[in-house]
Parts: C-alpha cells; structure tokens; sequence
C-alpha cells in the first residue's frame, strides 16, 4: 500500500473519532463501520457486529458530556490502523454504572482497526477504562 492510501486509513480513523466518539453521530457510524464487521473488544453475551459500536457510544455519551478524543500517535501498514489515543469528558450521568461525580475523567486506548473499502472491518482495543470507573465508583 502506498503511502496516500495509509494516511487516507488514518484519516478514517481520525474521522470516526471525532464524528462518531465525540458527537455519537449514527449517520456517520453507518457509513464508517462495515455491516460485516467483527469487534474483538465487543463484552462476552453482547452484540459483536455494528451494534456494539452503537451500544458502546451511546453508553459513553450516557454517563459523559463534553467528549474530546485525542490522538496521540498513529501507525498504519497494509489494511491496519494502530491509534494510541485518550477519550475524556466529564461524568455527568450514569457511566457503565456509576452514577454521575460531575468531575473529569479520562481514559487511555490503544485501538487497531482493519480497514475495508474504506470501513470498520475489524476492531481491537486495549484500555485503561475499568481501572479509571474503579478509581472513580471508590
């Protein structure tokens, strides 16, 4: 793959994040992430598809308001895209079942997605969320 079409992958990503994690936009959701798509991060006993993309951002947007992401490095090569980046906000409802501090968190994730045709084909993420919802629900 040359190198346009990487920073074209990358751009994708930087797009779901802002259109998607930032503004929970469904519309954009639809068109970034493949109806086939296989999210290895989806909880045992939820959906695994597309909807655990919209469970997921709507459970965010539920217990936090003023979503920023930010991305602090990026690497791609052939169909994938590694994002190292920090989500916060501040906790003003219910998050994951921790009612509202009304305080600032954040969290850091390491994501790769495989792109498709210029989609979502398949989602990896390691966090440090259960940790920050521990700190903060004690």
């Amino acid at each position: 793959m040359n190198t346009p079409d990487l920073e074209k992958n990358k751009a994708i990503i930087i797009q779901f994040d802002k259109a998607c994690i930032q503004q929970n936009n469904e519309a954009a959701l639809d068109e970034l992430v493949s109806d086939r798509v296989i999210n290895h991060a989806a909880h045992p006993g939820t959906p695994n598809g597309k909807e655990s993309f919209h469970d997921f951002l709507n459970a965010l947007h539920a217990g936090l308001s003023d979503i920023r992401v930010t991305a602090l490095r990026q690497i791609a090569e052939h169909d994938l895209v590694v994002t190292q980046k920090v989500i916060s906000g501040i906790h003003t409802g219910n998050f994951f079942g921790i009612p509202a501090t009304g305080k600032p968190i954040s969290f850091e994730a390491i994501e790769i997605i495989r792109l498709e045709n210029g989609q979502y084909a398949e989602h990896w993420v390691q966090s440090n969320m259960a940790t920050v919802l521990g700190a903060i629900h004690n």
